[in-house]
């Protein structure tokens, strides 16, 4: 069972999603159920886990809409106001769908120490009781956040976006890396090998580019803590599904058969209930 555990599907909307900027146009379009699936077939990918892009409601209700109407998306990451006054009748409520599996906050757009704020975190003490789990989307500079947020739930599943980003452009990683192994001390935390074409050069990257980066989240977090993630649509302005795939089938060519399965797909299954047969 493979699981692509990191895709997007949006209507887009140039106002809503102006985060895609005019360097981003390959992706300035609609990408929906019908795009993702004979991409999946063809790369031998059994599922995805939909991931939420815009911080509504309505995109959780979208989100959820969708994987009701196809199959092959196993699980959703929504969005809930985590620092609402109401956010346990909203958890009750979206918590009813068990399609919903976790939520996520693009805290990459909010200041360094948002996941410190007292009413954030009230709201991510809430989501172990309704088996929820929680994608967190950061740079490499909010990482010191993180580190004291997972530490104060260690019964929270926590998972790392796309490497917390890191600058594979120009190379560097010294504070990155010593982030990353101190939140890989914390068993409640796993990590997405996804994002990383988008964090090199668009048009000149090699596969080399991105081996010293994925040695330190497979040494500190191990095969039993990764999963992959395409990050489908966004890794088409850097690269085709096919290309950003073989980066990390290239990268684990010796690493034993069931390795490869938990990280392809069993870990997703493990982390985001999805109780699929393996």
């Amino acid at each position: 069972m493979k699981i692509d555990a990191h895709q997007h599907f949006w209507k887009y909307d140039p106002v809503r999603d102006g985060w895609i900027g005019e360097n981003m146009k390959a992706i300035r379009r609609d990408f929906l159920p019908k795009d993702l699936a004979p991409v999946l077939e063809k790369n031998d990918v059994d599922g995805c886990i939909a991931i939420q892009a815009d911080q509504s409601e309505h995109e959780t209700e979208f989100l959820l809409g969708l994987a009701k109407n196809n199959s092959f998306i196993k699980g959703v990451v929504g969005w809930v106001d985590l620092r609402a006054d109401n956010i346990e009748e909203r958890l009750t409520h979206y918590s009813a769908n068990n399609l919903l599996k976790g939520v996520r906050h693009i805290v990459q757009s909010e200041p360094d120490d948002f996941m410190l704020g007292e009413k954030f975190q009230h709201g991510i003490s809430l989501l172990t009781q309704f088996g929820l789990t929680y994608d967190i989307l950061v740079l490499p500079q909010q990482l010191p956040a993180a580190i004291p947020l997972v530490n104060k739930f260690p019964f929270q599943k926590f998972i790392i976006d796309h490497m917390a980003k890191p600058t594979i452009k120009n190379g560097k990683m010294v504070a990155w890396k010593k982030n990353m192994k101190d939140l890989a001390k914390s068993q409640n935390v796993f990590c997405k090998a996804s994002g990383l074409v988008t964090e090199a050069d668009w048009k000149n990257w090699k596969k080399e580019d991105f081996t010293k980066y994925l040695d330190v989240i497979f040494n500190a977090f191990g095969p039993d803590r990764i999963l992959y993630g395409s990050d489908w649509p966004v890794c088409l302005l850097a690269a085709e599904y096919e290309k950003q795939l073989e980066i990390l089938n290239e990268y684990m060519a010796n690493y034993s058969s069931e390795d490869k399965a938990m990280i392809m797909g069993g870990n997703a299954n493990n982390f985001y209930n999805l109780n699929l047969k393996k």
